[in-house]
């Protein structure tokens, strides 16, 4: 990130030499500075091919399969394609962080920027936009999917579905920086992470699909942040019950999210671990 921090371009008489209204003075803002460290994590990003998979290929996967079983049942399609949209949030927040963290932290990636001049707040906010950015490209490509492949209409209250999108971002998010302090090393990341992610989206997706989930089951996920966040999706996006209907489990996703956001500001470090 040597273009995020240069030094001033300008001659030292020059106007906007010294001048905040100068594109070096913007250059040197927090904003300015988020803004390019954004773009950044978007080149790192397609440059990534597994990443773009597991993010935006995987997830379709996993829709078009259940598409073509679930053929001709409008109601479990009804079903689905919400299921998916929540899936592929946790897909690319908790899974896709607690991922990036890791590698950065044990490749001294992060010592190194706590070491430039790029303020915390300015690395993790460019960090934090691009995992919304992903999220936002994968909720639109599972709305137009729905909508042309599925027979499901627009969402019917985009209000209910941008904000349970944007709280279950922040939850999710931080629950994969959080999650991260606990792998020990990079090459153990993918045992830990398919460790909570299949479980959570395997009891979500079974105590949602069914109303013949063991109520044990049925606790545990409502518990959980997965589960509340399909539910406001499918409010959303299929039967349009509005926020009202599904305050309680936009309640159990930000206490969730305030849990996670607290556990990763504790446990955050930038070197990577001894011993």
């Amino acid at each position: 990130m040597p273009d995020a921090v240069i030094g001033n371009a300008e001659g030292p008489g020059s106007p906007g030499a010294h001048s905040p209204k100068g594109w070096v003075g913007r250059l040197r803002h927090p904003l300015g500075l988020t803004w390019r460290q954004y773009r950044l994590e978007r080149r790192m990003f397609w440059r990534n091919p597994s990443a773009a998979f597991f993010n935006f290929v995987l997830p379709l996967l996993f829709l078009i399969g259940g598409g073509a079983i679930l053929h001709g049942n409008q109601s479990q399609l009804d079903r689905l394609v919400p299921a998916i949209a929540g899936m592929s949030v946790m897909a690319t927040t908790f899974t896709a962080l607690a991922y990036n963290i890791v590698f950065l932290r044990e490749r001294g990636v992060l010592k190194r920027i706590r070491g430039t001049p790029l303020p915390t707040g300015s690395y993790f906010g460019g960090v934090a936009a691009n995992a919304v950015t992903n999220t936002a490209l994968q909720i639109a490509i599972i709305v137009i999917a729905g909508r042309v492949f599925f027979g499901i209409g627009w969402p019917r209250d985009w209000a209910e579905l941008i904000v349970f999108v944007v709280v279950g971002v922040v939850c999710l998010a931080a629950l994969g920086v959080a999650f991260a302090h606990a792998i020990p090393n990079f090459e153990s990341t993918a045992a830990y992470v398919n460790a909570v992610f299949l479980p959570v989206v395997f009891v979500s997706f079974y105590a949602f699909d069914t109303s013949s989930a063991p109520a044990f089951l049925r606790t545990l996920a409502d518990a959980l942040p997965l589960k509340p966040l399909i539910d406001g999706l499918y409010g959303a996006m299929v039967s349009g019950s509005g926020l009202s209907a599904n305050l309680d489990a936009l309640a159990v996703i930000a206490l969730w999210g305030a849990f996670g956001i607290w556990l990763a500001i504790r446990g955050f470090t930038w070197e990577q671990r001894r011993g």
